[in-house]
């Protein structure tokens, strides 16, 4: 298995991934010494987004060539690779390509993650990374606000902000169920209602006129589609107005705009804490956890304007995290029943939901193992790949600093994986992309191909610390207030809001995106909360 893993990462990666998986006594004693610590931190993560060239990168989606406005015109893509004209030549079309991903029978489990993970990871991408709304769709363009704004929660403008906003306390709009505070429903009778014109919910007019009076008021357009996304914004908007009303009481002075922006700018960092010290911690298999440190990355040389790449759009589609059917209230629901289905989070409670999706174990990331009523995406990710002319599997594998792979052997030990993909390509150079991402093999102890959480750390890393919020002038007691900066430093998982946002349901909770029998928790044996 090791001379397996030599030959499809290359010596440097494999010594440097077999340095950061092991030895967890002398990474627990680099977290508890402080110096250590954040040197540490800030070597791993600048090595991790030095695996490719900083940004801007010279091509875009706009054209197969540099020019002023592929560098800044943000509605369209960045790239890694110059697009290949040749890219889909002489293929199955996207729905046989598809089948590579089609679950048969039961879901092959994470041997590590939970449903909250699968949660996760779609709410949040779906905050900075989102393609076009529009029909047709046209995957060249999107609508991301490139940044994480927590825009789920506020909208992506400022007339839709204003839409969810009290304008008194700086609190968000909600409304009072079974004792829970939620958002207010955008509809009545079927229609939106009119304080709310301007919101917008993904397919609403195929919706049913009943379920259409179920659907909340919230910033995002796929806000109301699933039931993990929904929760999640729920937990958020909670976490808003309880910062607010802690802030106007330590601040009666403030008028209601202050309030309003300083609890978002809280809320948004917290969001990038439990992103970097939660969700990343939970994806990487090194024993050393990853921290929140603004000043380490104000000089970084990766310290450029963010503009989302579409291979980072395309390396997030995780149809195979979600079980076949999903745990809610004690009940195996079906996968499309949780749709629009917030009637779930009101009679049985948001702290229940939480609680149920940290109990069930998410699909394995790979191939064979997407729902059935899912694979129509994996067919139009495949058909986007194409139609945007991505560059090879192997060659996005050069690009990152992998060897370039010479069998399907070298992607996969999975006999089953191999004879699809020799049956589908002529030869490894052949395989596409989005293919080739899922099929390869994790490495030991990682939930995720090599690949793909390459790319992912580069991009999250990058993104991440060059928020605004975390500039060094910027990320002070002055934008956040004294109280402010105590909220962000107790902050670190999903868990810490949960429990201090269900006072309906007031009990201390368990809530993960780590299986607590996972088969390798390379985090187990440190402290919970290291210290700084």
């Amino acid at each position: 298995m090791i001379n397996r893993d030599l030959d499809r990462i290359g010596l440097r990666n494999w010594i440097e991934y077999t340095i950061g998986s092991s030895g967890a006594a002398a990474w627990r004693f680099v977290e508890r010494t402080p110096s250590l610590r954040h040197l540490a931190n800030r070597q791993l993560i600048n090595r991790a987004v030095a695996k490719l060239p900083a940004r801007p990168y010279p091509f875009s989606t706009l054209s197969p060539y540099t020019s002023w406005s592929s560098l800044t015109d943000r509605t369209y893509w960045s790239r890694h690779l110059p697009p290949t004209p040749s890219a889909g030549e002489g293929l199955p079309a996207p729905a046989d390509t598809a089948r590579l991903f089609a679950r048969e029978g039961e879901t092959i489990h994470c041997p590590r993650s939970t449903v909250l993970f699968a949660y996760f990871a779609q709410w949040f991408t779906d905050g900075f990374v989102r393609g076009d709304s529009t029909a047709p769709r046209d995957p060249a363009v999107n609508t991301s606000p490139h940044d994480i704004d927590l825009n789920q929660v506020y909208g992506l403008t400022p007339a839709v902000t204003a839409r969810l906003r009290t304008f008194s306390g700086g609190l968000l709009k909600t409304q009072r169920i079974n004792d829970g505070e939620f958002p207010p429903y955008l509809c009545s009778d079927g229609e939106i209602k009119p304080e709310f014109e301007g919101l917008s919910v993904v397919r609403f007019a195929d919706m049913p006129r009943g379920m259409r009076d179920t659907l909340f008021a919230m910033g995002s357009d796929r806000a109301n589609v699933q039931i993990g996304f929904t929760m999640i914004n729920v937990l958020f908007l909670r976490e808003h107005n309880r910062i607010a009303r802690l802030l106007a009481g330590r601040h009666p002075g403030w008028d209601d705009e202050r309030l309003f922006q300083t609890a978002r700018n809280i809320a948004i960092v917290l969001l990038l804490k439990i992103m970097l010290e939660e969700y990343i911690n939970h994806i990487t298999a090194y024993r050393f956890r990853f921290f929140t440190d603004p000043p380490a990355f104000s000089k970084a040389d990766w310290q450029r304007t963010n503009h989302a790449s579409v291979e980072f759009n395309l390396v997030y589609r995780w149809h195979s995290l979600l079980p076949s059917t999903l745990l809610v209230a004690g009940l195996n629901l079906p996968l499309l029943s949780t749709l629009a289905a917030n009637n779930l989070l009101t009679e049985h409670g948001l702290g229940q939901v939480f609680e149920d999706s940290s109990r069930q174990r998410a699909g394995r990331i790979g191939l064979f193992n997407t729902a059935p009523d899912l694979l129509h995406i994996e067919a139009l990710s495949i058909a986007e790949a194409r139609t945007l002319h991505l560059a090879s599997f192997n060659d996005y594998r050069a690009c990152c600093g992998f060897p370039r792979l010479t069998s399907f052997g070298q992607i996969s030990a999975d006999p089953r994986v191999r004879r699809e993909l020799s049956a589908l390509y002529r030869s490894v150079d052949d395989v596409e992309f989005y293919v080739g991402l899922f099929a390869e093999d994790p490495l030991p102890g990682s939930i995720l191909p090599p690949l793909m959480q390459r790319l992912i750390a580069i991009d999250a890393f990058s993104q991440a610390f060059t928020n605004p919020l975390l500039a060094p002038l910027v990320f002070t007691p002055a934008t956040f207030s004294p109280l402010g900066m105590e909220i962000i430093d107790r902050t670190s998982s999903l868990s810490d809001l949960v429990n201090r946002n269900i006072p309906e349901q007031p009990r201390e909770r368990t809530v993960s995106m780590t299986a607590r029998d996972a088969a390798y928790d390379p985090k187990r044996t440190r402290s919970a909360r290291p210290r700084r």
